[in-house]
C-alpha cells in the first residue's frame, strides 16, 4: 500500500491549514500590543514639563550650567594652576634674597647675631 488514505490526506491537509493560519495568527500587526494608557506619576509629570522645548526651566537651567561650566574650565582651573605654579616655583626666589644655608658661627645680616653651636647631648635616644 503506498500513499495515504482520502481520509488520512483529508486531515493531513486540515492540519496543515490549521497551523499556517496559527502562525499567521501570531504576527503582531504595527498597532499591537494594545495597552491601555497608564497616567503618568508625579516624577515622570514633572520631568514632561520641565524637558519642553522652550520652557523658562530648561533654558535658565541650560544657562546655569553652561555659565558654571564656563567658569569653571576658563576660569576657577587655569587661575588655580597659575597660583599653583607662582606661590611654589617662582615666589620662593623673590621672597628671599639670599639661597645659602646658615651653618654654625655664621653672622646674621640682619640682627647681627652669630648662629650659635649645638649643644652636645651625650645619651641615648
Amino acid at each position: 500500500m503506498s500513499g495515504y488514505t482520502p481520509d488520512e490526506k483529508l486531515r493531513f491537509d486540515q492540519l496543515v491549514k490549521l497551523r499556517r493560519q496559527w502562525l499567521k495568527d501570531q504576527e503582531l500587526s504595527p498597532r499591537e500590543p494594545v495597552l491601555p494608557a497608564k497616567p503618568p506619576g508625579a516624577i515622570a509629570k514633572f520631568w514632561a514639563g520641565f524637558l519642553e522645548p522652550k520652557s523658562l526651566w530648561r533654558l535658565y537651567t541650560y544657562k546655569a550650567y553652561r555659565g558654571g561650566v564656563f567658569t569653571l574650565t576658563r576660569l576657577l582651573i587655569p587661575a588655580w594652576l597659575v597660583h599653583y605654579y607662582v606661590k611654589y616655583h617662582i615666589a620662593p626666589y623673590f621672597l628671599t634674597s639670599c639661597h645659602c644655608c646658615c651653618f654654625q658661627g655664621d653672622v646674621i645680616q640682619e640682627t647681627g647675631e652669630v648662629v650659635p653651636d649645638l649643644p652636645e647631648i651625650h645619651g641615648h635616644h
